[in-house]
């Protein structure tokens, strides 16, 4: 298969030279297909990895789990959210699995520390070994389980590609973009679940139907705005203390609804602009995330120059020394 291909666009300096670059690969388009940027190669199919979870979560909602177990709103942003680990994510997943009458043994995730190092910190003072509810896509996991209740199916067997509650996934995923899951190709995710590719072309039109809702069923737009409603007005359960997703939403004020996913993709509903925002950091780095998103952001217009520099962090992250001491920056050209 083709490998994806992008243009130099994020610059890591040391001192006064540039010490290494990062291709990016971008799309926004609008809910009828039109595209508004490109950057690099938009065709090409990329793994969404866990920019795809708002999806995945509002599978989960229209078919009813918020009715069927009374879920509540930041326990659906839990589940679309790749979490830091802190104690209100725990908790999240740990009241969405006891309200299925499941607990934390049901999930398949596997176990890694927290993201926060506050949240990692406590656990090593408290001798906890970290478990699979600490994982970051442990919301997503308990959202799915949630699923197979409401479908009636065995939650033992969730990770399986053919389980229907992976294919009523796939199924709903694959309509937001206009794909075939029959023909998607398919991989598998680093918590387990299986993880499909699709180009930025058609990422970009799945985020620009989450932002205006237009263009697909009325049924698959109810679960999209609850899930999108749920992010915007609790993004510290999308992300957590200090991180891009969560800042980015908290100062777009409900404006931006945003994803991050491994190996350096990011997904952005820009709600009041109805459009759709795509790209990939080709070599897959996180580091190139933030200054590439926010610059495009601007260059698109959906963030201003004020709410901008309130991300300034993100968009020009410093690079320090073992001594601590500034030595470069990381920045979009």
């Amino acid at each position: 298969m083709q490998a994806p291909s992008g243009e130099p666009f994020v610059d890591v300096t040391r001192g006064d030279i540039v010490e290494s670059v990062h291709n990016v690969a971008a799309c926004a388009g609008d809910a009828k297909g039109t595209i508004h940027l490109q950057l690099g190669d938009i065709d090409t199919p990329i793994f969404l990895r866990s920019t795809a979870k708002p999806f995945i979560a509002a599978a989960a909602v229209e078919a009813g789990v918020r009715d069927a177990f009374g879920l509540t709103m930041e326990e659906i942003a839990v589940m679309a959210a790749s979490h830091s680990g802190e104690p209100f994510h725990v908790a999240a997943v740990q009241s969405i699995l006891h309200k299925i009458g499941l607990d934390a043994s049901a999930l398949q995730c596997g176990a890694h520390a927290p993201y926060n190092e506050a949240a990692a910190e406590a656990l090593r003072a408290q001798g906890i070994v970290p478990s699979a509810l600490h994982n970051n896509c442990s919301g997503k996991h308990a959202g799915i389980l949630a699923l197979c209740r409401v479908m009636g199916a065995d939650p033992a067997s969730y990770l399986e590609l053919e389980h229907p509650a992976q294919r009523a996934i796939l199924a709903f995923c694959a309509r937001m973009s206009d794909d075939d899951p029959d023909a998607w190709p398919l991989g598998v995710d680093g918590c387990g679940i299986p993880v499909y590719a699709t180009s930025l072309r058609k990422g970009a039109l799945a985020f620009a139907r989450f932002a205006s809702l237009e263009g697909i069923e009325a049924r698959d737009a109810m679960a999209l705005l609850v899930v999108r409603d749920a992010m915007v007005s609790h993004p510290e359960f999308v992300g957590g203390t200090h991180t891009l997703d969560t800042d980015l939403m908290r100062v777009a004020g409900g404006a931006i609804a945003c994803k991050a996913g491994a190996e350096g993709v990011h997904g952005v509903a820009a709600i009041p602009q109805g459009l759709g925002f795509v790209s990939k950091v080709i070599d897959g780095s996180s580091r190139a995330r933030g200054p590439s998103t926010l610059a495009l952001l601007s260059r698109l217009g959906v963030l201003d120059a004020e709410r901008a520099a309130k991300l300034d962090g993100y968009a020009r992250p410093v690079v320090y020394n073992r001594a601590g001491r500034v030595a470069g920056e990381v920045r979009a050209r």
